[in-house]
């Protein structure tokens, strides 16, 4: 048993490494040459504005007065300057949206696992290519800039992270002080020569990240009055920076100046996602080298937004993100950075026709480099009568549209040379993308193939040792067939690992090829139990084989639908509502089924109710532990009539398991208002919080292995911890979720005894024990099928019951307030995963209540449950898609890696719930009693 775990654990582990090497690797080249326009520069410096957070709605709209919250931007926007919006892409989270706006490409999803703060991979940027750069802000975005510059002409200057505090009492004290450090600066520079001379340099680039309006974001939403505040603090400070640069440098006029976001925000303050709201943000760029505003009748965009704005008659010119990169390049006139797969908006220059065709002929080119060395290194390494190269850009179709472009430019047909530039470098951006992705249809192959050899082998492992298929029946592989089938798959393995060598791929392209060929050996050994299977479903009627396959079909599609539409769950939990009345358990337990229906449908609301976060109310968090205290009372009312000795030390461990759910109440409720007060979290609080998080692992090993005893244990802990992560509604969903899984375990014994199969102990006497008398265990049931199902549904209810966590933007900050409020990524990330996680240990735990009751293997219904999960796995594999929306293409991915991780999890999951229900504490020295 732990060996086969052991190994599909592994399995599982290489399947789900698969989609990092398929969909996430980086697509970065190197080697290339620097380009740049051949030509002066408009602009000697440029000025880069990052308001973090900041979404396009939030700084062109006017407010309730018909008043701009920005007037000095909007004065730009209408006198000065040329605006639009910049469309973000998923993920939408700020080392991405900075990377793609600085470095000019769209970075891979791997940085996620350094927290968005470090280089997966080196890349060049515009800082790295300028004479020098100065930036201001925030240390986790800085860092990474002047960390992946070569030299030492990147200054970063930094507050402390500590003052990324969501709780303090002012946020906008981040762009006070980045306003407030450049002020300083430039005062000092009158009084240091060497200082002095560098900021008379050209090519040199002010970098200020603005955190503030991010932070208040988070904390008290978009619609807040501290977000519109701070908004105006920021268009003020800019204010104040342009009249600080103008009067330093003379009035010049070769300052340009760039006021963008890295992304946007939800309405309930949060980032990550493809909402409109998260994608589309301001980009207001004036000064040297930009068009002034453009007055139009009519514009090319056919949304609303333009009136709301009420801007509809001055020219708006959207681009995509990673544009504003070679756009900033080519206004100081330092190279395109390397690894920019921007495409320069010419409309938004302020120059002669010749520099905006030599600036696009340049982006080509620097383009068409990076589409040079990536097949190169693709050629390299695939055999030559294998490799297909990409035939709409060969080699000589590449000379003929750079002579043809230069042709256009000699000729002064400068409109035509740009536009052929444009076509060369999407045609470019498609051969990348081919390179990128080109051994990807190969490599899924070789997953599928293993996955369904795994799926293959764990069924048949259930059906030949807990099933009644096959037995009485044994029969070997005669040797010379098995000798014979051992020698072909490792010919195979060799052949394959020799074609793998020879092509020079990477070491994990052996573990994905070579995978399925011993799991497929290991299907093949049991085609004696395959030929029995056949056997088996050949004396079943027709009519009942095609119903169970629909049947089944039917179930996974509902599963998988799930991920992608949370009512669905809601349908699943009506249906299971009628259980009782199929199965004739209504006449057999009428209170039984009574309660099944009921919770039932009261946990079917649960996922029509707006996701977790975007209605926070405290009050229901409360009410939630009002009802937990309530059912406490009832447990401790039992104990109380009860005068045996060894019920005093159950009665002390329910008191204090009560304390922590009062103390969890007091906790959120006291933050909540501190919060608001804008007075931090108090340190009580948090001390408090991490006591009550620690002791709701140890308290439930406390308690009696009784069944009923040691669940409601588990649940009353839980929900402790539960109780401090929780916003709203969401409180209550653990304590309907364990309502239902008591009644489950109850209708599963009925269930049990209307089959015929006798029941030795009831509910309340049975005992979680870690030796299992396997005498006791029976053989598998179509039944037991149901089951598995149950548990797979209820699992994915769990996960998805309060929200659609396949989103990013479904992680509300705030549920993790009352521990800590100074970000800190992978801290707050593993606080709300393990609140995702405590419906999934209640129903782990509740499924080792019913494998007991049932008399079953724990081993056979895991195996059925990991097949089902499989066979979900499998289907979200093939729906994983790479064109469309950036929202539809990051939620199939985050879909196959959700289901993958669940089966991953299960097994550690399956682990902590038989160590919640079988393992006892023993204080004092005092005797673990037992009772019957």
């Amino acid at each position: 048993m732990l060996l086969f775990f052991t190994v599909g654990l592994l399995v599982h582990l290489v399947f789900f490494a698969s989609i990092f090497d398929i969909y996430f690797t980086s697509p970065l080249v190197h080697g290339m040459t620097p380009q740049f326009t051949p030509l002066p520069p408009p602009a000697r410096r440029l000025v880069l504005f990052v308001a973090d957070g900041l979404r396009a709605d939030a700084l062109y709209e006017l407010d309730e007065n018909g008043n701009s919250r920005a007037p000095f931007i909007r004065n730009i926007i209408m006198h000065e300057g040329s605006w639009g919006i910049s469309h973000t892409r998923v993920p939408t989270e700020s080392r991405p949206g900075h990377v793609a706006l600085i470095a000019g490409f769209y970075e891979d999803v791997s940085a996620v696992a350094k927290g968005w703060k470090e280089n997966p991979v080196e890349f060049d940027s515009l800082f790295n290519e300028s004479k020098y750069t100065w930036s201001w802000g925030s240390p986790d975005i800085l860092s990474m800039f002047a960390k992946g510059a070569t030299g030492d002409h990147v200054f970063a200057y930094s507050y402390d992270a500590n003052d990324e505090d969501f709780g303090a009492q002012d946020v906008t004290k981040l762009d006070t002080w980045v306003f407030d450090k450049i002020k300083e600066f430039f005062h000092a520079a009158r009084r240091n020569q060497s200082l002095f001379s560098k900021l008379k340099e050209e090519k040199i680039v002010f970098f200020l990240h603005l955190l503030g309006i991010d932070t208040n974001g988070h904390a008290h939403r978009p619609s807040s009055r501290e977000y519109k505040d701070n908004i105006k603090l920021v268009d003020e400070g800019i204010k104040e920076i342009v009249s600080l640069l103008k009067e330093f440098y003379g009035n010049d006029e070769k300052t340009a100046f760039v006021l963008t976001s890295d992304h946007g925000m939800t309405d309930w303050g949060s980032h990550g996602a493809g909402h409109l709201s998260e994608t589309f943000t301001p980009f207001v760029t004036w000064g040297a080298g930009i068009k002034y505003p453009q007055k139009v009748s009519a514009q090319q965009f056919d949304d609303t937004l333009l009136k709301e704005y009420k801007l509809e008659y001055w020219k708006r010119q959207d681009i995509n993100q990673a544009d504003i990169a070679p756009l900033m390049a080519s206004l100081i006139g330092v190279p395109f950075p390397l690894n920019s797969v921007g495409i320069l908006p010419v409309d938004y220059l302020n120059n002669t026709d010749v520099f905006k065709a030599e600036s696009m002929y340049t982006n080509a080119v620097q383009i068409l480099e990076q589409f040079k060395v990536k097949m190169t290194q693709k050629k390299e390494v695939t055999l030559p009568f294998l490799f297909t190269p990409f035939k709409l850009l060969s080699d000589s179709e590449q000379l003929s549209i750079l002579r043809k472009a230069r042709s256009y430019i000699k000729q002064r047909k400068y409109d035509e040379a740009v536009s052929l530039c444009k076509d060369l470098i999407h045609l470019a951006l498609k051969g990348l993308s081919y390179y990128h992705t080109y051994d990807r249809f190969f490599l899924g192959i070789s997953v599928v193939l293993g996955f369904v050899g795994w799926a293959s082998y764990a069924s048949l492992l259930i059906i030949k040792s807990h099933s009644s298929i096959t037995r009485g029946v044994s029969k070997e592989i005669k040797k010379p067939s098995r000798d014979l089938l051992t020698c072909s798959f490792v010919a195979i393995g060799v052949l394959i690992a020799f074609f793998l060598l020879i092509q020079g791929c990477p070491w994990t392209y052996y573990m994905y090829c070579l995978l399925p060929v011993p799991i497929w050996y290991a299907v093949l050994r049991e085609y004696q139990v395959f030929q029995d299977l056949v056997t088996s479903l050949l004396t079943l009627p027709l009519s009942h084989f095609v119903g169970y396959l629909l049947v089944c079909t039917l179930g996974i599609e509902v599963l998988v639908l799930s991920f992608f539409y949370r009512y669905m769950l809601t349908a699943g939990l009506t249906v299971f509502a009628g259980w009782p009345f199929i199965t004739q358990l209504w006449t057999r337990a009428k209170r039984i089924s009574l309660s099944w229906i009921f919770f039932c449908l009261l946990l079917a609301v649960f996922p029509l109710m707006p996701v977790v976060g975007r209605k926070p109310d405290i009050f229901l968090v409360m009410g939630a532990g009002l009802m937990v205290l309530l059912l406490s009372l009832f447990v401790v009312t039992s104990l109380i009539k009860r005068n045996d000795g060894f019920v005093n030390g159950e009665l002390l461990l329910h008191l204090l398991q009560m304390l922590s759910i009062v103390l969890s109440m007091c906790v959120v409720y006291s933050t909540h208002n501190s919060l608001l007060r804008k007075q931090g979290l108090p340190l009580i609080n948090q001390i408090v919080s991490w006591i009550i998080l620690a002791s709701s692992f140890v308290l439930p090993l406390l308690s009696p292995t009784v069944l009923p005893k040691r669940l409601v244990s588990i649940l009353l802990s839980s929900m402790s911890s539960y109780l401090l992560l929780s916003t709203g509604y969401e409180a209550l969903f653990p304590l309907v979720l364990s309502c239902v899984m008591f009644v489950w375990i109850h209708m599963e014994q009925e269930t049990l005894q209307q089959c015929g199969v006798a029941c030795k102990q009831k509910v309340s006497n049975i005992q979680f024990t870690c030796n299992t008398d396997i005498s006791q265990f029976r053989q598998l049931s179509l039944e037991d099928t149901r089951r598995a199902f149950f548990l797979v549904f209820f699992l994915l209810t769990a996960f998805f019951g309060t929200g659609n966590i396949a989103s990013i933007n479904s992680f509300d900050l705030a549920s993790v307030y009352c521990f800590l409020t100074i970000f800190s990524p992978f801290m707050m990330g593993a606080l709300m995963m393990w609140k995702i996680l405590i419906p999934f240990v209640l129903v782990m735990c509740a499924f080792e209540a019913v494998q007991l009751t049932t008399q079953l293997s724990s081993k056979s219904l895991f195996l059925m449950v990991l097949v089902i999960s499989d066979i979900m796995a499998l289907h979200f594999f093939f729906l994983v898609k790479d064109y469309g929306s950036w929202l539809d293409i990051g939620t199939s991915i985050s879909h196959y890696v959700i289901v993958m991780s669940m089966t991953i999890v299960l097994v550690f999951l399956n682990g902590l719930a038989q160590l919640l229900t079988t393992k006892k504490l023993k204080l004092c020295g005092k005797p673990k009693s037992h009772l019957i």
